[in-house]
């Protein structure tokens, strides 16, 4: 049997997220269980649906409906944070940014580029190689942007180069408006 908090006994909201994402929807328990925490300390809790979009698009409608049913959302990276992020504080739904995991633009004379959130410190390195220029925030992890930005994260080279505060120069921030 799953367990389903009440937001989720709400058939409505369920159809509503089913009818959007379709295959994108997880209910199973065990997909549930893999997006409840991160790397940190605390218990997990676990999300009443998993969805995995793969646009802006699909976030902004994920989070009408959410807004619409009062339902927590907990954005979800590649789940390497210490700060417990991944967690949600009651029960919702957890938004897989997985899918959404391109480098959209290098502009290497002006030491910047674009990616969606779930790029990870590795794979942007991995691109930049060959222009002569890197990507300096190493947090220990392979972490996604998107959660690196979230927590401000630093590492060895902070002291030279700094933190995610000072080297992101713009967001795209998704709103339920």
């Amino acid at each position: 049997m799953i367990y389903l908090s009440p937001y989720m006994k709400n058939s409505l909201l369920q159809n509503e997220l089913t009818n959007l994402m379709g295959d994108k929807c997880s209910l199973s328990e065990s997909v549930r269980y893999n997006y409840s925490r991160g790397e940190d300390v605390y218990d997990p809790v676990l999300p009443d649906a998993v969805l995995f979009p793969e646009t802006n698009e699909e976030i902004s409608n994920i989070l009408k409906i959410c807004n619409n049913h009062k339902v927590p959302i907990v954005p979800f990276g590649t789940g390497t944070s210490l700060e417990g992020s991944a967690v949600g504080i009651q029960n919702g739904v957890s938004i897989s940014l997985e899918r959404m995991n391109k480098i959209l633009k290098v502009n290497e004379e002006d030491f910047d580029c674009r990616v969606q959130a779930f790029v990870t410190r590795e794979q942007l390195n991995e691109h930049l190689k060959d222009k002569g220029v890197f990507f300096p925030i190493d947090p220990g992890a392979n972490a996604s942007l998107g959660g690196m930005t979230s927590t401000s994260a630093s590492g060895t080279m902070a002291v030279k180069y700094g933190t995610m505060k000072t080297v992101v120069s713009g967001l795209t921030v998704i709103l339920a408006s």
